[in-house]
């Protein structure tokens, strides 16, 4: 599984003024020249944005194209990819879901260049809460609770042929569980993990406990290197379910505390002083610049599965 989003697809922050370094730019502008409306921009690192901006920032909709081949189009605000959107990256994979001030947040489909498929919760661009992970190569599937990019809790292994039930620990099976056999058996047992003999260490007491690098750029269910999981068997009994562990359950996460420029743009709002959005005649003032996206680029019906609030994959 490749899960490489190592790419620099950070896009910079709002332009602000028609000055350099910030690039070509045709579109609409605010009394105070910034950015403003609808507009189209050529960046300085040779990127292309076309979209909504508010005040110098992108706000709204908006298609972003990176030099490496990587595209975004969705919502943003204040600059950065907030609301929902499609992330497609130059391997082949993309990321269909919720976003957070840039970073993957919220309920999401990662589709990977080999055919894998992740569905479930992110957070802070890392999977966490409940999700499900599809091996495509051998069908298999793995349903639970994730933390830190990996599983971490009670989860489900499904085989073709039958399925495990019991806990994780970094992508690990460990303690007590049971296997399942088309409904009429239930093998008991439990999971421990022994240092494996063959691997190659640098010297004895090194042992990579952790899984090596968990950013997401690495492959987030390799497991950790040098341990291997060992299964021994206690005792046979009838499928019944109450004889199974506890089903995966999702877990709160905390949220981010909103920034003080959020709470005064609220209160701004709430008392109307300030409107968070332009309204819809403003913006259509703005729509009569030409496109600077290359064609080979330019999304076709693809963007129509991620209006705001109709992502349907």
């Amino acid at each position: 599984m490749s899960d490489d989003e190592s790419i620099d697809v950070a896009p910079e922050g709002g332009e602000g003024k028609e000055i350099y370094p910030y690039g070509e730019y045709e579109g609409g502008r605010d009394d105070h020249l910034n950015r403003h409306g609808f507009g189209s921009a050529l960046l300085p690192n040779s990127d292309i944005y076309e979209g909504s901006y508010i005040h110098g920032k992108r706000h709204g909709l908006g298609l972003y194209c990176f030099k490496n081949g990587a595209r975004y189009y969705g919502e943003w605000k204040k600059g950065l990819k907030h609301g929902h959107g499609v992330l497609y990256y130059p391997d082949g994979s993309k990321y269909v879901g919720l976003w957070r001030k840039d970073l993957k947040h919220g309920h999401g489909f990662y589709y990977y260049a080999n055919g894998d498929i992740y569905e479930g919760n992110y957070y802070k661009n890392q999977r966490c809460g409940l999700g499900s992970y599809k091996y495509t190569e051998n069908n298999v599937i793995a349903y639970g609770v994730w933390k830190d990019g990996q599983m971490n809790g009670s989860g489900v292994i499904r085989y073709l042929p039958y399925r495990f039930h019991g806990y994780f620990e970094k992508n690990l099976p460990k303690g007590p569980g049971c296997f399942t056999f088309d409904g009429k058996y239930i093998l008991h047992g439990f999971y421990v993990n022994l240092r494996d003999p063959a691997f190659d260490y640098v010297s004895n007491d090194v042992l990579d406990l952790e899984g090596g690098d968990t950013e997401e750029n690495k492959i987030s269910t390799e497991q950790p290197k040098g341990i291997v999981p060992i299964w021994r068997s206690r005792n046979i009994t009838e499928y019944k379910e109450e004889l199974l562990p506890s089903e995966p359950l999702d877990f709160p996460r905390p949220e981010s505390l909103d920034s003080v420029m959020d709470i005064i743009e609220y209160l701004q709002k709430q008392y109307g002083r300030e409107q968070a959005m332009p309204m819809e005649e403003e913006m259509d003032e703005h729509r009569q610049t030409t496109t600077p996206v290359p064609t080979d680029l330019m999304l076709d019906d693809e963007t129509a599965a991620v209006q705001p609030g109709n992502i349907d994959v």
